[in-house]
C-alpha cells in the first residue's frame, strides 16, 4: 500500500497585501457612495498605506470611519490582522450600513501597531513612514458609541483581516 502526503505552505507577498488592502478599499468606495466621504484621494492613500502595514507585518488593527465629538458612531469598520488556520476564508466586501446620521461628524482613522513594530528601532520606524502617503500622530483610541461586531473575513496567502462593523 502507498501513501503520500504534502505540506501546504503560503508565503505571504506584496501582491496578497495589495489583495487585502483592495477589499478595505471596495468597502470604502461603499462608505463614499452612501455618505460622500472618503474622496478617492484619501481612499487611495489609505490603501497604499495598509498594503505596506500588511506586507511588512505591522498591523495590529485600523478603524476608518465617522467621528463625532471624538467619538465612532455609524457607519465605521475596524480592520483586525490575523492568522489563518484553515487557509480559505475570504469574504466579498460588502455590507456597510446605510442611513446613518453623519450630521456634525468628520470622516477619520485611526490605526493601532503591533509588537513587531514595537519592536522596531526608531530609525527603522522613521524610513518605514516616510514611505506611506499619509503621516499619523500619537494618540488615544477613540471610544465607540456602541460595540464593533465581527461580520467578514478577507484572506489571502495564509494571513487574513477580520472586518468589525460598529453596532
Amino acid at each position: 500500500m502507498e501513501s503520500s502526503s504534502y505540506t501546504f505552505n503560503a508565503t505571504f507577498t506584496v501582491t496578497h497585501a495589495k489583495y487585502l488592502a483592495s477589499k478595505v478599499a471596495a468597502d470604502l468606495k461603499r462608505i463614499q457612495r452612501f455618505y460622500g466621504q472618503p474622496n478617492d484621494k484619501q481612499i487611495s492613500d489609505y490603501e497604499a498605506e495598509l498594503t505596506e502595514l500588511l506586507k511588512e507585518g505591522y498591523l495590529d488593527s485600523i478603524t476608518y470611519g465617522f467621528k463625532r465629538a471624538g467619538v465612532w458612531i455609524k457607519p465605521a469598520v475596524k480592520y483586525s490582522s490575523i492568522e489563518l488556520s484553515n487557509g480559505n476564508t475570504d469574504d466579498d466586501p460588502g455590507k456597510i450600513f446605510v442611513g446613518a446620521d453623519i450630521r456634525n461628524a468628520a470622516f477619520g482613522s485611526f490605526l493601532c501597531t503591533n509588537s513587531k513594530w514595537d519592536n522596531l528601532s526608531q530609525a527603522v520606524k522613521n524610513s518605514f513612514r516616510t514611505r506611506l502617503p499619509i503621516q499619523r500622530y500619537e494618540g488615544a483610541n477613540p471610544q465607540s458609541a456602541g460595540y464593533f461586531s465581527n461580520d467578514l473575513t478577507y484572506g489571502s496567502g495564509g494571513k487574513a483581516i477580520n472586518r468589525s462593523s460598529l453596532k
